[in-house]
């Protein structure tokens, strides 16, 4: 695994957190975006939503073609406090975006409605819950599910095609009031049918 970023000197000296964190993972290095882009086969977007598409640039589009591209982010514009406003919704979506921007990519949209944490290690909530997968590439959302169920994902919910990623996005309201109302981030959806 490689994690990208703008500047690694800066990033590598930020906090004791991110620097504990490369400790507790030997194997994980440290580069630009672009570098990290280039040498694998999944690019995960993990940056704000305004930090998505400049990342996703730095890494290079050609770096991007033929890959699939995770997008964790979400849509948050903070400019005005806290609740943040979504700064795309409705008619678009952020994972939308990014697929128009990096044509060749293989965008899947998942995980953008649970906390970090949760992401790959569903099982510390101590019940199962429910993740979705949009995307426009049927083999690209079945290498991501395979993922998801790898970090113990047991409800994997494949909403269809990209546009459906304005859903899940649009979630991000719903579930900073639930944040706020449990006292926690530690929840997380579950679709019972």
């Amino acid at each position: 695994m490689v994690v990208g970023t703008r500047d690694p000197e800066v990033t590598r000296q930020r906090g004791e957190s991110f620097g504990e964190w490369l400790e507790a993972h030997p194997d994980a290095g440290l580069t630009t975006f672009g570098e990290a882009a280039a040498d694998t086969e999944l690019v995960v977007n993990a940056t704000s939503g305004p930090g998505a598409l400049p990342a996703l640039e730095a890494a290079g589009s050609d770096h991007l073609a033929g890959k699939v591209v995770v997008d964790i982010s979400n849509p948050l514009d903070f400019s005005a406090g806290f609740p943040p406003t979504l700064f795309v919704k409705d008619t678009d979506s952020l994972a939308e975006q990014i697929q128009r921007a990096f044509p060749q990519a293989r965008v899947v949209k998942t995980l953008n409605t649970l906390t970090a944490a949760l992401m790959v290690k569903p099982a510390e909530l101590g019940a199962d819950s429910s993740v979705f997968v949009s995307g426009n590439d049927e083999a690209a959302k079945a290498t991501v599910t395979e993922l998801l169920q790898s970090f113990g994902h047991t409800d994997v919910i494949d909403l269809g095609d990209l546009s459906t990623a304005r859903g899940t996005e649009m979630l991000l309201p719903v579930w900073l009031r639930l944040m706020g109302a449990l006292g926690t981030a530690t929840f997380n959806f579950k679709i019972v049918r």
